[in-house]
């Protein structure tokens, strides 16, 4: 099992730039392909971005796509989103999630653990 806490949220204003990180606990962080995901109130939670266990490949939601980058640092068990060029419609709680294996995902569906979220607020 990894358990996931998520850090770096606030309120920020449009055109601001954040970073989130998501620390996950155990041994085996490299084990993991990694994702974010966002949800914003009265909406479904939706694919932001992901990452392979090993870094090397991403793959990020078009809305975002430009803007924020995804990235991992193995040896302290973190990964990342840089999110630069903020819009109002940023404004969600962004969760970080874990899934076991080679394979990379941008179905929530396929995410077997979660973080706890942290608040994103972008002020027009």
């Amino acid at each position: 099992q990894v358990q996931l806490v998520e850090s770096g949220g606030g309120l920020v204003q449009a055109g601001d730039s954040l970073r989130l990180s998501c620390v996950a606990s155990g041994r085996t962080f490299s084990s993991y392909a990694m994702g974010w995901f966002r949800q914003a109130p009265g909406k479904e939670r939706e694919f932001v971005a992901t990452i392979s266990r090993t870094g090397s490949s991403t793959l990020s939601a078009d809305s975002v796509k430009g803007r924020f980058t995804i990235s991992r640092d193995n040896a302290k068990n973190t990964v990342y989103l840089q999110m630069n060029s903020l819009k109002p419609e940023d404004t969600a709680v962004y969760y970080c999630a874990a899934v076991r294996g080679a394979y990379y995902y941008s179905s929530k569906d396929a995410y077997a653990y979660w973080g706890q979220g942290t608040q994103v607020t972008v002020s027009s």
